[in-house]
């Protein structure tokens, strides 16, 4: 028996399905808490909504399942807008979902619950409809949740004009510090902007909801949150190896959508001094403009610094004449399209990192202890970086010209302050502290493992009998 009244069959029968947006920065979070769920015995399958089985899967963890469901991309049309390709991917993926779930049902240990994506917001009535629970899984941090829970409220009237605090404790906020989308500084999309207020739409059917954050490093919002529905921080879900450590090899996430440079990436950094070079990635799907390129290029070769960045094979083009050129023949930097980006961060000659402030990027550098250079781009990122710098302290923001632009100047001030200025020591120190508190936070009995242990104690109790949701009447 592995807990009282529970035995090792009772966890075998338990089978979990989890379906993430088709996404780097998506699938990331939810593959590695599948892993979790795994390890606690659960039987899980990840879900990918992709018609062409596009990921590179050299490390795909043989503890979960991993199935794609059709999303009819393969017709895509490289001319669709944004808006036009989430509304066909809304129109498509709720009936392959559903067919695969129908296909479980028959299986040997039908599913019980669902945990999706919260972006995903359909999914929960496609749970019910089957008679599964559902339960979302919010990728973005408890504070970017909070500012898009009162939006969708009506809580927050856009376009917000600033400075004010949201929330009781919570530091005061300019415009530019709010996710984009809600202030006047940036319109996305209508459809993605609607995704992302109505993550809230049916919450109050959900059975749990999880967070991707940890308590300590949120606590006055996560408590904030929790009065207005039931929350629980399940994060931060990085690769067990530079955390607890309690996952077996597990050094990276398994799937990529990219093909990762490993072995060119590692010997470079082999061959530099300890804390001697500074990374630079803004995730894989960020898109600078020319101009931004180029002032990022020169700013990062003027800081006299080594540095290792990831510019994607669609990105390469907008990189200055000759800049490629001259960072190779001086030594200066590594330029490559992909990586394993935790296993670069916890290189020995890693010092710091310059990010684009994705909340995965953000928790991979808060949990490694690494100083941060912050230069967001849109959604959740503004958000992100003020906390960076003014309420966790562990990096710097560039700042931007009204044109929004980060110029080479500002951002070779930012690198040298971060690796040799006076500013970078204290920035260290608080690093380090944010690194042990990740740690304990997922460790044996910290905030996120016990939420994960009740959430699984929960989730067997599914198979046990002693709660089921009655399949409800199909949703129009």
């Amino acid at each position: 028996m592995d807990r009282e009244g529970t035995s090792q069959n009772d966890q075998e029968k338990a089978h979990i399905l989890v379906v993430t947006y088709p996404v780097q920065g998506h699938i990331n979070p939810l593959l590695q808490f599948s892993k979790h769920l795994a390890s606690k015995g659960l039987k899980v399958t990840l879900i990918i909504p992709s018609s062409t089985t596009r990921f590179s899967a050299e490390a795909t963890p043989s503890s979960i399942s991993v199935a794609y469901i059709p999303d009819r991309y393969e017709e895509d049309d490289p001319t669709l807008s944004v808006d036009e390709k989430l509304k066909r991917f809304d129109a498509v993926v709720p009936q392959t979902l559903a067919e695969f779930i129908r296909e479980q049902i028959d299986s040997k240990f039908p599913p019980k619950v669902l945990v999706y994506d919260s972006a995903m917001v359909w999914a929960l009535d496609v749970a019910r409809e089957h008679g599964l629970h559902g339960a979302p899984f919010f990728t973005h941090s408890c504070m970017v949740s909070a500012i898009y829970y009162l939006v969708h409220h009506g809580r927050l009237a856009t376009p917000v004009q600033g400075p004010f605090s949201l929330i009781p404790s919570a530091p005061p906020l300019e415009a530019s510090d709010l996710p984009s989308g809600v202030t006047t500084e940036y319109e996305p999309s209508p459809k993605l902007m609607s995704m992302v207020i109505n993550q809230f739409l049916n919450l109050d059917r959900a059975k749990w909801i999880l967070v991707n954050t940890f308590f300590e490093l949120e606590e006055e919002v996560v408590k904030w949150m929790r009065i207005q529905c039931p929350i629980m921080t399940i994060g931060p879900t990085i690769p067990s190896s530079y955390l607890d450590g309690r996952l077996e090899d597990d050094k990276e996430y398994g799937l990529s959508i990219f093909q990762p440079e490993m072995e060119s990436c590692m010997e470079w950094l082999d061959s530099k001094e300890t804390n001697s070079v500074i990374y630079v990635s803004f995730g894989s799907l960020a898109s600078l403009g020319e101009e931004q390129m180029e002032e990022l290029s020169w700013g990062l070769k003027n800081s006299n610094i080594r540095f290792l960045w990831v510019v994607r094979e669609s990105e390469k083009m907008k990189l200055p004449p000759g800049f490629l050129d001259e960072i190779t023949t001086s030594d200066m930097g590594l330029v490559v399209a992909w990586c394993s980006q935790p296993q670069v961060l916890s290189h020995r000659a890693v010092s710091c990192f310059l990010t684009h402030c994705g909340w995965n990027s953000t928790l991979e550098g808060l949990s490694l202890g690494l100083p941060l250079v912050a230069m967001s781009q849109r959604m959740d990122q503004p958000t992100n970086a003020k906390f960076i710098e003014d309420v966790w302290k562990v990096g710097l923001r560039v700042r931007t010209s009204e044109k929004g632009i980060a110029s080479r100047e500002a951002i070779k001030a930012c690198v040298r302050e971060v690796m040799v200025g006076k500013k970078g020591k204290e920035i260290r120190k608080n690093c380090l502290r944010w690194k042990e508190l990740a740690k304990q936070a997922v460790g044996d009995g910290g905030s996120s493992d016990k939420n994960i242990n009740e959430l699984v104690t929960q989730l067997i109790d599914t198979v046990t009998g002693a709660e089921y949701v009655k399949p409800v009447q199909s949703i129009k």
